[in-house]
């Protein structure tokens, strides 16, 4: 019997996704465990593989394929003993089974005649007219076709999607158009007007308010339309979640980095020989880790009437990818070496960027870290990653006058910024962890104890 391939569920929370790539073809043989698509989730694209082995019978969703749901049938395959005419045949124009459908032809000939007997449809809108009779034209060309007496039900768009634009109204001028006051009968107007207000109420908020968007745009800009991609759109859901319903409250320390920078470069020494090298961001991790194990009360997550606390640090770090952003998890941030982090931040940055990480390196933490000194960005805030409480935003370190040992003098100092959700952390335990944090990396040796 046929064996149907469906659409994997590649993570916890995926329900669709796009088949990037088929890595077979009808009638090729594959066996458990051979990479048989490449399949595009929100966060990656990952590998999927065959479980059984057989022939590839029928290829149902070509590649490149988005918005295919998790279920769905992608293939066909075939057992040893079976041959590929026992697959379901696939939707198409007949082939040697047209004979079956031959009696289907006469029957078509009268509905064809009574169609033909019928009055003539009134005439439909030009291109300019969406599906429920609303004109799609710019703000200036309603402006110019109300102020001309330009009826622009009569004006074909030259637009996007038949859009009328401003040259559209210009070159009615000459006839082309009706003015307002010739146009049919106002019986017309009735028969529109109920189908296009259910219509626009049926439309998700989302679909509502990008209408009212592209309504806005100014056709005398140049601009270009992009489909969102499936991260973006992930990206943008999670954060408007985020500061719509957690409430932000910030707190940002200056801290000096001498020390840490003394002591990055004696470990780095060390540890050429093993082919390891610390980054700052790696020794950061390290003591916000630290950190949340010392204040637990800011390493939580609220859960509307409970609050789950862990003992363990696990540390999202924002990782800038093409299209978007991704946080991979250095687990036991607080338990692990400083050498061990470097080495799983450099391959977890460098599989980000190739879209490889599996959803369990991204999906997760208990806490996030966004550096963005290394840019030159000075001080920022940044959005908590739900369901997550607590988000340090790194700025870059400078060489700024210091207060050291009650003299003012020269110190390379970096501002930080907590972003605690206030339903879970109070003003006073964001401040303590904060401190801890400042601490660990003015003196960083502690880090090591």
């Amino acid at each position: 019997m046929p064996i149907e391939i469906k659409m994997p569920a590649l993570s916890p929370t995926m329900e669709q996704g796009k088949l990037a790539k088929w890595l077979v073809k009808e009638g090729d043989e594959v066996r458990s465990g051979d990479i048989i698509a490449e399949i595009e989730t929100d966060k990656a694209t990952m590998e999927f593989e065959a479980v059984d082995e057989g022939t590839i019978a029928s290829i149902a969703v070509a590649e490149g394929s988005d918005n295919v749901k998790v279920g769905t049938v992608i293939a066909t395959l075939t057992g040893e003993d079976e041959s590929a005419s026992a697959a379901p045949a696939k939707a198409g124009p007949p082939g040697d089974d047209a004979p079956i459908q031959t009696p289907t032809r006469p029957a078509e000939a009268p509905a064809s005649a009574e169609a033909q007997n019928k009055a003539p449809p009134p005439p439909r809108p030009q291109l300019s007219s969406t599906k429920e009779g609303r004109i799609l034209a710019s703000p200036l060309a309603k402006r110019l076709a109300a102020e001309k007496g330009v009826d622009l039900a009569a004006v074909t768009g030259s637009g996007p999607h038949g859009r009328i634009v401003k040259a559209d109204i210009e070159a009615a001028q000459g006839g082309t158009a009706k003015p307002a006051e010739a146009k049919p009968a106002p019986a017309a107007a009735p028969v529109q007007a109920p189908a296009a207000a259910p219509a626009a109420a049926e439309k998700p908020a989302s679909v509502q308010m990008a209408d009212s968007t592209r309504a806005l745009l100014d056709d005398r800009i140049p601009h270009t339309v992009e489909k969102l991609s499936g991260m973006r759109k992930t990206i943008a859901a999670r954060l408007s979640q985020s500061m719509q319903q957690a409430p932000h409250i910030y707190l940002t320390v200056d801290i000096r980095l001498d020390r840490l920078m003394a002591l990055r470069k004696e470990l780095n020494d060390a540890l050429e020989s093993r082919g390891v090298k610390l980054s700052v961001n790696d020794l950061l991790i390290k003591a916000l880790g630290k950190a949340l194990v010392a204040v637990p009360e800011c390493n939580v997550t609220f859960a509307g009437n409970e609050m789950i606390k862990y003992s363990r640090a696990d540390i999202s770090v924002a990782v800038s990818i093409p299209g978007g952003l991704i946080t991979p998890i250095v687990q036991d941030a607080d338990g692990r070496s400083l050498s061990s982090i470097a080495t799983a931040m450099k391959d977890l940055s460098a599989r980000a960027k190739e879209g490889k990480l599996q959803p369990s390196e991204y999906m997760g933490g208990t806490a996030s870290i966004s550096n963005m000194g290394m840019m030159g960005i000075k001080q920022f805030t940044a959005v908590i990653n739900p369901p997550q409480s607590t988000i340090l935003a790194i700025g870059a370190g400078e060489q700024r006058p210091y207060v050291v040992d009650g003299a003012l003098g020269v110190a390379t100092v970096m501002s930080a910024t907590g972003s605690f959700d206030h339903r879970a952390v109070d003003g006073a335990d964001g401040a303590r962890l904060m401190a801890a944090f400042k601490e660990l990396v003015e003196k960083p040796l502690g880090m090591l104890a």
